[in-house]
């Protein structure tokens, strides 16, 4: 087998990183590109102590975005207020923000809470006169019932608010990531698991003894496909992460892998070799009808899905080389899409549709990269080593993928401009293959 074949095997295996119940996130580049904003604490209108400060989870998705950059807290000209009637604009004249968020929480009968927010335009309330009315500094305001174990979820939901008013780009704090975690030396070491995209409400699938890899998102984010090995042969399944119901799809001898659902969540687009070398199919998940869309002599792998569904970006080694190609699936024309560096593979395709983001080598070195297909410019995102397995976030803003850090393979993240880098730090155990959510 050549070379691509041996990475096509080699890659069933690698990308890991130790996983923690929460996968703290470490910027490493960027925070000066970002834009300054300000996010108060909410003022706890109770007696007691506070179940949990949600402005906390506020602040973080803010950073975490790459395009926020919050003021520290003990910086601020006012800290307890909680509306706009009580924000001074002239005690924030010296503040470098553009935009403040505020918000209290306060008990609600049914041992629930009432939790309200405001966003304040500050540049605005900068340039306005002292007799203007302070409500036209409003951006955003409302109010929801929440319980205590919904004030992480509904902090994403602030986040969410702020990051579309702001940027007009839908946020995506309220998305999950899917993982495989390895703890080598235990009896079933590998585990198929979720989490919201902070790492936050960590939830185990499914425990196998072999080897489990590659899961992928139905576009309704309610089921996940994987391949597994825990029947000592490759399988792919498709299974409903919330009744745990699960269906194996195809069970071939040899390569059965890199399932992705298609945007209608009828579908997967596959790898099999049941045929000899390895080629991409389509499969029916109801019927398991199979239709085959490659056929050549040279290795085809890793499909992902164009937004129309009417076609596929491939991996190939028909050019002598592992390189990513636009393949029709009523037509079966076949275009070559990517040229510069040495190889190019392991594509996805931004939710618009304009761009592609894939694992580039040059000079014998992996890294993400992205390349629009108006331009054809490509852009290397990342200065890590042996980048791979990237997933793009469901507003294009930003790429999680697997990387290597003193030594470990961990996970990090890059947004879709390169200038925002952040890293997932190691702990016990390994973890490979993220894939990021749709929109929940």
């Amino acid at each position: 087998m050549k070379i691509f074949g041996k990475w096509l095997l080699a890659s069933l295996f690698i990308c890991s990183m130790p996983v923690k119940a929460a996968l703290d996130i470490v910027i490493t580049e960027g925070v000066d590109a970002a834009r300054p904003i300000a996010v108060i604490p909410f003022v706890w209108q109770g007696t007691g102590p506070m179940p949990s400060q949600i402005s906390d989870v506020v602040m973080s998705d803010l950073a975490r975005s790459g395009t926020f950059s919050p003021a520290d807290e003990l910086s601020l000209p006012q800290r307890n207020i909680s509306t706009v009637a009580q924000f001074n604009a002239a005690d924030w004249m010296a503040q470098p923000v553009e935009a403040v968020v505020m918000g209290s929480i306060k008990p609600y009968p049914g041992d629930k809470y009432l939790v309200s927010f405001e966003l304040i335009d500050l540049v605005k309330a900068q340039l306005q006169s002292d007799s203007a009315s302070k409500q036209d500094l409003v951006i955003d305001s409302r109010e929801t019932i929440i319980t205590a174990a919904q004030f992480r979820q509904y902090g994403h939901r602030i986040s969410d608010v702020v990051y579309e008013k702001l940027t007009g780009i839908r946020g995506a704090f309220l998305t999950r990531i899917a993982y495989v975690v390895v703890n080598h030396g235990e009896k079933s070491p590998y585990k198929l698991m979720i989490a919201d995209y902070d790492g936050y409400n960590e939830q185990m699938l499914l425990r196998s003894p072999e080897p489990l890899m590659s899961p992928s998102w139905s576009p309704d984010g309610q089921r996940l496909a994987y391949v597994s090995f825990e029947n000592r042969k490759a399988e792919v399944y498709v299974q409903n992460i919330y009744t745990q119901q699960r269906t194996k799809v195809t069970s071939f001898d040899g390569i059965n892998g890199a399932p992705v659902f298609s945007p209608d969540g009828k579908k997967l687009a596959l790898t099999l070799s049941k045929d000899g070398q390895p080629e991409v199919y389509v499969v029916d998940i109801a019927t398991k009808a199979i239709k085959r869309v490659t056929n050549h002599y040279a290795i085809d792998t890793e499909p992902s899905w164009f937004p129309d569904g009417k076609s596929l970006l491939i991996t190939s080694e028909r050019g002598g080389r592992p390189q990513l190609y636009r393949v029709y699936l009523d037509s079966g024309k076949i275009s070559r899409l990517t040229f510069e560096g040495e190889w190019n593979l392991g594509g996805s395709i931004a939710p618009d549709g304009r761009s592609i983001i894939f694992v580039n080598r040059t000079n014998g070195k992996f890294n993400i990269a992205r390349m629009d297909l108006e331009t054809r410019f490509m852009q290397v995102l990342t200065s890590t080593r042996l980048d791979e397995s990237p997933s793009v976030a469901p507003n294009g803003t930003m790429v999680i993928y697997g990387t290597t850090y003193q030594g470990k393979q961990v996970l990090a993240a890059v947004s879709m401009d390169g200038r925002f880098k952040a890293r997932l730090p190691v702990g016990q155990g390994e973890v490979k293959s993220p894939s990021w959510s749709p929109f929940l």
